[in-house]
């Protein structure tokens, strides 16, 4: 384990390191919390998982419909200019969708504050993994910094999904996605203010000389997301629904800790290997593993049991991820990466939409445990996308 942790520590020594990843850390947690956060007060309040999932459904479409753009505006202006300002319009937007399913407003502008919300949400996620690109040098460290941003997007996952479900089961419907709120202000603003390890904005580069975007590897790894992204979506509401059919709604958040967990420990150990086989076959054989760890949770009916199969499958969840990354940051322009990688999360986001809406129309009219089928179809759709997956031929030196 020393030798495990010492990758991490070296590229964490780097001045500023620790204090931007550790700010990204905190400004990512609205990515776990508010899916969820909304299916847990919308069908509190309406007692309909399909309109539950409607409306989360309305969040990461729109997050997804602006997630390039935001990545394009970073690129452009800087992380300082664009991060606050969508930050800041994400609070009000969430804030005003809070209050209109407490107040039960007319049903439009739930959705129409959902989709605020989601097309304001800053892409720190992005930001981060350029910021250590453009920190690092050394191919070696590049693995183990997209690694470690792995595992903390892990973290986020395990810490997440147990936050916002207990403080929204045990103290108030709106508790935990207020939670997702302050975390995701306050953490943003911590990120952008850290100028010293900001990428420099590309605004002074002309029109005509923008770097070209490797569409067809990126084009391909976003399918590949949109299709894994199907997975997440459907597993998270059918987690939920599951829960509540034994009983134990509260443990629906700790259900999905259990499967971030998992990604987590692979994760870790990822970025610690020197790998001989290319992250694109890494992908293909993670890919199917997503899938293939998705087939038996609709046999399974106890609580304990579904904890340690989500754990289990969740081994292959970062170590997939992971590679997908390592191939964008290898294959696109360094003026065009956040970008790049705001690519695959609109594919992993628009993902979500459709497998949280049709998971929770399975749940409505025939349970849990078929519509569990739903994250299985996704996991076999990706699987398949990523066979066409191809590296690029790398652009830094």
């Amino acid at each position: 384990m020393p030798l495990v942790l010492d990758s991490y520590r070296r590229v964490l020594a780097r001045p500023g390191a620790f204090a931007f990843s550790s700010a990204a850390l905190v400004a990512r947690l609205p990515i776990s919390m508010v899916g969820l956060g909304i299916v847990l007060l919308v069908e509190e309040r309406t007692g309909s998982y399909g309109l539950a999932g409607t409306v989360s459904a309305v969040f990461v479409l729109a997050e997804a419909a602006f997630a390039v753009l935001h990545g394009r505006w970073v690129d452009h202006f800087g992380q300082a200019r664009v991060l606050p300002l969508a930050i800041s319009v994400f609070g009000v937007g969430l804030a005003l969708m809070m209050l209109a399913v407490e107040q039960d407003w007319p049903r439009v502008w739930t959705y129409v504050f959902a989709a605020v919300a989601g097309a304001a949400l800053p892409q720190v996620g992005a930001s981060v993994r350029t910021r250590w690109s453009h920190l690092l040098d050394d191919p070696a460290e590049k693995q183990t910094a997209f690694a470690l941003e792995a595992v903390l997007d892990e973290v986020v996952f395990v810490v997440g999904p147990v936050l916002v479900t207990l403080l929204a089961t045990s103290w108030h419907p709106v508790a935990g996605l207020t939670a997702a709120l302050v975390s995701g202000v306050v953490g943003t603003f911590a990120f952008a203010a850290q100028r010293r390890t900001e990428p420099p904005a590309g605004r002074s580069a002309p029109a005509a000389v923008r770097p070209a975007m490797p569409w067809r590897l990126v084009l391909t790894l976003a399918l590949v997301c949109l299709t894994l992204g199907a997975l997440f979506g459907a597993a998270e509401v059918t987690t939920v629904a599951f829960a509540e059919e034994q009983g134990q709604r509260w443990v629906a958040g700790w259900l999905l800790a259990a499967w971030s967990l998992g990604s987590l420990i692979a994760g870790l150990v990822t970025g610690a290997i020197a790998w001989r086989s290319g992250p694109d076959v890494r992908l293909r054989w993670g890919s199917a593993a997503m899938a293939l760890a998705m087939a038996p949770l609709m046999f399974v009916d106890s609580v304990p049991l579904m904890a340690v199969v989500l754990l289990v499958g969740g081994l292959a969840i970062a170590p997939t991820m992971i590679a997908a990354m390592t191939m964008v940051e290898q294959g696109v322009p360094a003026g065009r990466l956040t970008e790049g990688m705001a690519i695959l999360h609109t594919g992993i986001v628009a993902g979500v939409a459709p497998g949280a809406s049709v998971a929770g129309f399975v749940v409505d009219h025939s349970g849990a445990s078929a519509a569990y089928a739903v994250a299985l179809v996704g996991g076999l759709l990706g699987a398949l996308a990523a066979q066409a997956a191809r590296p690029a031929p790398s652009l830094r030196t």
